[in-house]
């Protein structure tokens, strides 16, 4: 490879770096798309037959949604969604239609430590989550605005 290409490549990779950190909103669901598909009726009832025979959950006390099928429906019946720049990512409900999910309107964003990353988290109803996560240190730009009305959320992060 040749320094000019190498040159190049350097840059590429330094315009992309950039191009992840900054200004983010949180993304219209009606701009998302669904990136893995729902589970069938059988692979539920058949996960949910193994997760909760297994006696170490039990011995635990990890079997709250075992308690009965439609509990364990509820938690597992999701498939992961997207914002189009792959920033923001979440689980939504299979039971709830797409069309009905993607009127939806964010109604907070928040920004979360965990550990070593920072999560900025942007709820939806139907207890609809997505989250961007970074190792960066995120900071709501205009706290008050965002609290008035959630549409004007917007973070900076590193």
């Amino acid at each position: 490879m040749n320094l000019r290409s190498l040159t190049l490549v350097l840059f590429a990779a330094m315009l992309s770096l950039s191009a992840t950190a900054g200004q983010l909103v949180c993304p219209e669901p009606a701009a998302t798309v669904q990136v893995n598909a729902c589970p069938t009726e059988e692979e539920l009832k058949f996960t949910y037959n193994g997760y909760c025979s297994d006696n170490a959950k039990t011995y635990a006390n990890q079997t709250d949604s075992c308690i009965r099928y439609e509990d364990y429906r509820a938690m597992k019946n999701t498939a992961r969604w997207e914002s189009k720049d792959g920033e923001f990512d979440g689980y939504v409900s299979c039971d709830l239609p797409a069309d009905k999910f993607k009127a939806l309107k964010v109604t907070s964003m928040k920004i979360v430590p965990q550990g070593k990353l920072t999560k900025l988290v942007c709820t939806y109803p139907s207890g609809i989550n997505f989250t961007h996560r970074t190792k960066g240190a995120c900071k709501l730009l205009d706290e008050k605005a965002c609290a008035a009305d959630a549409a004007n959320c917007k973070a900076n992060c590193d």
